[in-house]
């Protein structure tokens, strides 16, 4: 079955045949070599009417990136946590071989170090090991961008960042989204005699998320960072009672590895479908104050009718 044509993926397909055509040639730290572009145009996905931007022209894992998400937001770095639950995308990166080969053999194997989710929850606190309580410890920017657009909705300084220099060297891996700012649009009022239901969505607030991308693997890694900051949009969206705006993606280096390249020209042959939706569930949506109170079980996603799925192999 194909469906009417989707003009935001399909600006992430253009995007992926212009590294292909255009991009320079560049070594990388993995040792696989990359095509890549620099600062590339925007790309923008519109999340009003609980719209999601899941890839459709291959199959994406969203087990994986509600799961991943979750975990950043408990501030956990602990990869084996995730393998728990059936998701093994930090398997690599938290590996014996892995850690020893980049200096971090005092760690026990799947502590990944302070990445996003200790700087989203920590920031500033001592990094100890994985299995550490950090609880009141550094500061929690998640917390500070919900009490900022609870308080403030016009603040242009509602940003959060996983970039902290002195705890680089300590991450099995630098963050490679980095940086993202949270903006609330206020809609025209409705007239006061209006009382359709239209009307009363219409003056909702709408929380838009812009995400800085430092390096971004458009075949296997970008794809998933769309849903994953969409998804967090909605999250926080949900907990200071707002609709969703757009997701905005800016990216630095934007890159294609080379032994992706045969695979996202499979891909790029493929019409894109329309985005799923994803709703929280009704009977969860009361019991949500806060974003710590999001289970995996309160995501359902529907419409979702992908192509089949296209394997890359990661690159650690």
């Amino acid at each position: 079955m194909t469906g009417p044509t989707n003009a935001e993926e399909q600006a992430y397909l253009d995007l992926c045949q212009r590294i292909i055509d255009e991009g320079e040639h560049r070594p990388d730290r993995t040792g696989t070599g990359t095509r890549s572009l620099f600062a590339p145009p925007q790309l923008r996905f519109d999340l009003s009417d609980d719209k999601f931007p899941l890839l459709t022209t291959k199959r994406v894992y969203s087990k994986g990136i509600i799961h991943e998400l979750l975990w950043f937001i408990n501030g956990c770095t602990d990869a084996k946590k995730l393998t728990a639950k059936g998701v093994k995308i930090w398997e690599g990166n938290g590996s014996r071989e892995y850690l020893d080969s980049i200096g971090l053999s005092h760690r026990r194997e799947g502590d990944l170090g302070p990445v996003y989710g200790f700087q989203w929850r920590h920031f500033g606190a001592e990094y100890v090991d994985c299995d550490a309580d950090y609880s009141g410890k550094g500061f929690d920017q998640l917390n500070e961008v919900v009490r900022r657009l609870k308080t403030n909705p016009y603040d242009r300084r509602i940003i959060m960042s996983a970039w902290n220099p002195p705890d680089l060297s300590k991450m099995a891996l630098p963050p490679c989204h980095v940086f993202c700012q949270f903006y609330v649009s206020f809609p025209s009022k409705t007239p006061q005699s209006s009382t359709s239901k239209q009307a009363k969505t219409e003056q909702r607030p709408k929380l838009s998320c812009l995400l800085y991308q430092r390096s971004c693997d458009m075949g296997l890694g970008v794809p998933f960072n769309i849903a994953s900051y969409a998804l967090l949009t909605k999250i926080i969206a949900h907990v200071v009672d707002m609709d969703c705006g757009e997701f905005i993606h800016t990216m630095g280096d934007a890159h294609l590895y080379l032994d992706h390249i045969d695979a996202i020209k499979e891909q790029m042959t493929r019409t894109p479908r329309t985005f799923p939706k994803l709703r929280i569930k009704e009977d969860r949506k009361s019991e949500i104050k806060s974003v710590d109170d999001f289970l995996f079980e309160d995501f359902e996603i529907s419409d979702y009718e992908p192509y089949p799925p296209i394997k890359m192999k990661m690159s650690v």
